[in-house]
């Protein structure tokens, strides 16, 4: 399913022009899982610049960089309200906070009440950036390992 490049391919050739380590452009189960992993987590974070956020993780801890940039999108123009307000809702049940009334989805209403928001949408957050990121990171190795599985049996079956 997956092959290897050739030498000499353009993405070496990339990788060497440039001078990057090539584990931030590979494509092996664990430089994937923890590129989806690290993506997501930051992409359910409120915060603006997700996608520099996630490059500067990569001296740290190497992934597939395009591929964490592009879990981080996620959390796009369409879904940050969704998102959002989920995460502001499960952070005032964690914190035992009345939810605000009459929540209006316009820029003077979140001036007006930044301080009410900010906590329990953070605290929101935390779960659902763990948990969610979590659970892909978990699948994506238990489908690879899968994939690589069967399709030894089928080339012993052979």
């Amino acid at each position: 399913m997956f092959k290897k490049p050739q030498d000499g391919s353009k993405l070496d050739q990339f990788i060497k022009k440039y001078k990057l380590p090539k584990e931030y452009l590979s494509i092996n189960r664990k430089s994937v899982s923890r590129a989806v992993f690290w993506g997501l987590l930051i992409g359910f974070i409120p915060m603006p610049f997700q996608m520099l956020a996630v490059l500067a993780l990569t001296p740290f801890t190497k992934f597939n960089v395009p591929i964490a940039i592009s879990m981080v999108w996620l959390s796009n123009p369409f879904t940050m309200p969704f998102m959002y307000y989920m995460e502001y809702q499960t952070g005032n049940f964690l914190l035992d906070n009345p939810p605000l009334p009459d929540i209006e989805l316009t820029l003077e209403w979140f001036q007006s009440h930044w301080d009410c928001i900010i906590l329990p949408l953070y605290v929101g957050t935390i779960p659902y950036s763990i948990i969610v990121s979590t659970i892909a990171y978990i699948t994506i190795n238990w489908c690879w390992i899968n994939s690589v599985r069967k399709q030894l049996d089928r080339k012993c079956k052979r």
